[in-house]
């Protein structure tokens, strides 16, 4: 059986991997498995300052303990190589040339302070942790609006417009129809760094593009940055993937897992016994006990 199903699994090695983790990439795989596909391993290891060697090699005896195969990666190669964020700076440049041609981003030397003091940023709590806070527009330029001619994103922050008040739709292979308005849900956001690091929404975009992702799997606090990624898409031209969005793993206390929880660490579970059915199926909490006893 042929299909054109293609699918990924790409985790950051800037910590190890946790049990939300072996779920999130084992419904990838089980995913890819059902489609009789083909699934990409994809390192992002972007982050300059947090990305270890000894993470990079533990995310992969995790996964291939957890019995998770995939047929392209940078420990296989594949047509799309290479398959490590770190390698691909080429290819973010010239999606960000586009969107500077395009006048749909502009460069921004707002500091993080001057955003905790804005008055439109959110208080603590109000946010997700892996979301941005609403941008208050102190550097938007006027509409219409062209960025000056430049070679170089490095030194200021580059932020996409986004269109204020138009509803954001797509269909969750998981849960269901989305929709998230721009301008109120999220505001205009991060494509490039001021340490010149390619921002996590571009970057995945232009790789699940070139990889000729078809399916993009990954956790539920991820899932506004969809509404976000599918304006990146149509600025660039490029076609969208479908989605699935898993549901967050989370511990005693109702708070999602982390890189931090050192207990639930898939190398922490593995070293302690635990097998890999009792880690795709077993509950945090029973899990964090020292016995390990289900």
């Amino acid at each position: 059986m042929t299909t054109s199903y293609r699918g990924r699994v790409a985790p950051s090695p800037t910590g190890l991997l946790h049990l939300g983790h072996a779920r999130t990439f084992f419904t990838a795989y089980q995913r890819s498995i059902a489609a009789a596909g083909t699934l990409v391993f994809r390192n992002e290891d972007l982050d300059p300052h947090r990305s270890r060697p000894s993470f990079e090699q533990a995310m992969f005896e995790d996964l291939r303990w957890l019995g998770i195969r995939w047929q392209e990666g940078p420990d296989i190669g594949g047509p799309f190589t290479p398959y490590a964020q770190s390698q691909r700076r080429d290819f973010y440049l010239a999606a960000w040339q586009q969107l500077v041609n395009s006048g749909a981003i502009y460069a921004c030397k707002c500091s993080r302070k001057d955003l905790e003091r804005s008055a439109q940023a959110p208080h603590e709590g109000q946010q997700q942790e892996d979301d941005e806070p609403l941008y208050p527009g102190i550097c938007r330029p006027r509409p219409g609006a062209l960025a000056d001619a430049v070679s170089s994103p490095a030194g200021v922050n580059w932020r996409f417009r986004v269109p204020d008040g138009e509803s954001i739709q797509f269909h969750d292979q998981h849960f269901g129809p989305q929709t998230f308005v721009a301008g109120r849900d999220f505001g205009d956001f991060l494509v490039w760094r001021r340490d010149d690091v390619p921002a996590y929404q571009l970057a995945v975009v232009v790789d699940d593009a070139a990889m000729q992702i078809t399916e993009v799997v990954r956790g539920a606090d991820l899932i506004k940055s969809t509404a976000r990624q599918l304006l990146l898409y149509r600025a660039l031209s490029l076609a969208a993937p479908a989605w699935y969005h898993c549901s967050l793993v989370t511990d005693a206390a109702g708070q999602r897992l982390a890189k931090r929880h050192d207990a639930l660490s898939l190398q922490s579970l593995r070293q302690r016994g635990e097998t890999p059915a009792n880690i795709l199926t077993a509950s945090p909490d029973t899990l964090s006990r020292p016995s390990g006893i289900l």
